[in-house]
């Protein structure tokens, strides 16, 4: 039985021609954290991201890409290759093998650079996981500017997020220190010192720099503020009609059937209401400060941009780029965290008269903006409709991938890891130091895509997360969305080829998928350990 679950496990790999050692690329994957869909200028948006938009331009952009809908699962599903395993403890066990793991068996060296999120005890560190280099913050998110500053009590009750390097507590930052930047000069010093030493022995490199930015607290340099200054003062809606617009010239969307999603109805519920104040009803005051928040998260993402550049500008100047793999991709929708009176009472408190941006304060981009951030689609982070688990995904491989190039081919995150695997001729056995591991490998290897090809099959991917799940059976796909009072919960089911937005519920009309997808996500969430739904 062990040797067969072998056998299938590398059947994806042992299909594809495989790379002679020669020709196995670097490879360098660069993660944004709470990026929304249409950020990007190659996505649609107005920030300036001209290095990113450059790596579209000489690469693949893809339209249909999804993760896991928050931080912390996205990053569980991409380092396993596996669905997170949910309500099971840790999304990383030491069941599951990692990407950093396999990669290193096969003869790459492998560093890591930034947000880690999957624990922070030495044995769940990413140098204990397969990552001969790391630095950067062990949780989900800390200050810019003051990593070693207490989060807010009102968030998470003052904790201190953990940062370390190569396995020791970083505990001071000096003057002038700002995440994103550092986030940069590591992953390039990185770089630089894996290549010298691959011209030695031959061996290949694996980089995964994982930025903070744009996730909250809204802190940015002020240059980089001073360049949205009056950008947004036409409000949410203006921008979501402006970035819709452009997806559909860009090709990314077709506007016939993916239209503007509308805002959802509130439920009386402050957990899940999704409440976007209309621009006309903010008072001055009120209209500066949402302003602000914007032109501070556009600042995040164009010094997010910067540093991307001079990570390029790396692989150029080590005579390296045409020999690597780059990828890019957000780990979930931008994000609409704003804590509401009934939840967070000290928010307004902690900020009053702290400039947005200013290191003193910790605001979040609010739901108004996170709602436009993802245009067209419904939701945001946490939810399983496409505003919050779809991300741009760009890919640049150079003479192997068609520069300028958009696939509508559906993926996941879990199909990094077959890869991956895929790339660097590694294998994904059956135990990890001797005991079996959780399951074979989740996802599909995306080689035969990245050089134009379609899936000869459709795919299925499943969500879950704290009420909202969602199931996908090629171009259907069912939601349940936990936010309308409990008797009037259900499943909703989308045709997502003439309804990418999904704003025409077909569940009535189509009962009998409705059912059968149904199971098939039972089937699936009692796999993974999530809630069954009647």
């Amino acid at each position: 039985m062990i040797r067969l679950r072998l056998f299938l496990a590398l059947v994806p790999l042992l299909l594809a021609s495989p790379l002679s050692a020669a020709e196995r690329p670097n490879i360098l994957l660069i993660v944004a954290d709470d990026l929304g869909y249409s950020d990007l200028g190659c996505y649609g948006g107005e920030i300036r991201t001209p290095n990113l938009d450059r790596l579209a331009a000489e690469g693949l952009r893809f339209s249909q890409f999804y993760n896991a809908a928050v931080c912390i699962t996205t990053r569980a599903a991409l380092y396993t290759g596996l669905y997170p395993r949910l309500g099971t403890g840790r999304l990383l066990r030491d069941d599951m093998h990692t990407i950093g793991e396999r990669l290193k068996a096969a003869g790459y060296r492998t560093g890591m650079t930034g947000k880690w999120h999957l624990g922070h005890q030495p044995e769940q560190q990413p140098n204990a996981r397969g990552f001969e280099e790391y630095y950067g913050l062990l949780s989900g998110c800390s200050s810019f500017f003051d990593p070693a500053k207490p989060d807010p009590d009102f968030y998470n009750g003052g904790q201190v997020r953990p940062f370390a390097h190569n396995g020791e507590p970083v505990t001071e930052f000096p003057d002038g220190y700002y995440a994103t930047d550092a986030f940069t000069d590591h992953a390039i010093e990185t770089i630089r010192r894996f290549a010298t030493a691959g011209k030695d022995d031959g061996r290949p490199f694996f980089v995964n720099l994982n930025y903070t930015a744009p996730h909250f607290p809204l802190h940015a340099l002020p240059e980089d503020i001073e360049r949205y200054r009056g950008s947004y003062a036409a409000g949410y809606e203006p921008l979501r009609k402006a970035r819709h617009d452009r997806l559909a010239k860009l090709g990314i969307i077709d506007r016939e059937t993916t239209a503007l999603s509308a805002v959802d109805p509130k439920t009386g519920d402050f957990r899940y209401d999704y409440e976007v104040v209309p621009w006309e009803g903010l008072d001055p005051r009120a209209r500066a400060r949402e302003e602000a928040r914007m032109e501070v998260y556009a600042a995040m993402v164009d010094r997010l941009d910067q540093g991307i550049g001079r990570v390029l500008d790396a692989l150029d100047g080590a005579g390296i780029a045409g020999n690597t793999i780059v990828f890019f991709l957000s780990d979930n929708g931008g994000c609409a965290s704003w804590p509401t009176p009934a939840k967070e009472p000290g928010f307004f408190e902690y900020n009053e008269d702290i400039p947005v941006g200013d290191p003193r304060g910790y605001e979040f981009v609010g739901r108004s903006w996170g709602w436009a951030q993802n245009s067209p689609f419904r939701k945001h982070k946490v939810w399983a409709y496409e505003g919050g688990i779809r991300t741009p995904f760009i890919v640049r491989w150079p003479d192997e991938i068609e520069a300028g190039s958009i696939t509508h081919q559906a993926g996941h995150v879990v199909d990094f890891m077959p890869t991956l695997l895929e790339l660097a001729g590694g294998d994904y056995p059956d135990a990890r130091d001797g005991d079996p591991v959780t399951a074979p490998m989740e996802g599909r290897s995306l080689l035969s895509v990245l050089r134009g090809g379609v899936w000869k099959s459709p795919r299925t991917f499943g969500w879950s997360y704290q009420g909202s799940h969602a199931w996908r059976e090629g171009d259907w796909k069912l939601v349940w969305n936990p936010s309308p009072p409990a008797s009037e919960r259900r499943w909703e089911l989308y045709d997502l080829s003439k309804d990418g937005s999904e704003t025409k519920d077909l569940a009535r009309k189509f009962p009998e998928r409705a059912v059968a997808m149904k199971e098939r996500w039972n089937e699936w969430a009692y796999r993974v350990g999530a809630k069954k739904r009647e």
